[in-house]
């Protein structure tokens, strides 16, 4: 998986791409964490757009960031859910847990 991050007047993008699974673990945290330590940074985007496969482990780790930037009065949101991965989204109800667009 790959993450690119653009940051813009305190809203943080996370732009990922490819498979979101375990093995993606260490660069989705390296991605989300110093955005969530910096103090610039209000809100972030998981964009979602170029995620092709979606696990349970990714699952968690969208809970974990939810539960660190909430711990750091950041807001976050998913974006650009398609296909199997909107699917998945849909089966966990995470529409309950995130604000998704």
């Amino acid at each position: 998986m790959q993450a690119n991050i653009n940051v813009d007047s305190g809203r943080a993008v996370v732009k990922l791409a490819g498979r979101f699974d375990f093995n993606a673990h260490r660069s989705f945290r390296g991605a989300y964490e110093p955005l969530v330590d910096d103090g610039a940074v209000t809100a972030l985007q998981i964009d979602l757009d170029g995620v092709d496969y979606l696990d349970s482990s990714a699952l968690g780790m969208l809970l974990m960031l939810r539960d660190k930037a909430g711990a750091a009065g950041k807001a976050v949101t998913l974006a650009n859910a398609r296909g199997g991965v909107k699917q998945v989204l849909d089966i966990a109800n995470f529409g309950k847990l995130f604000q998704i667009d």
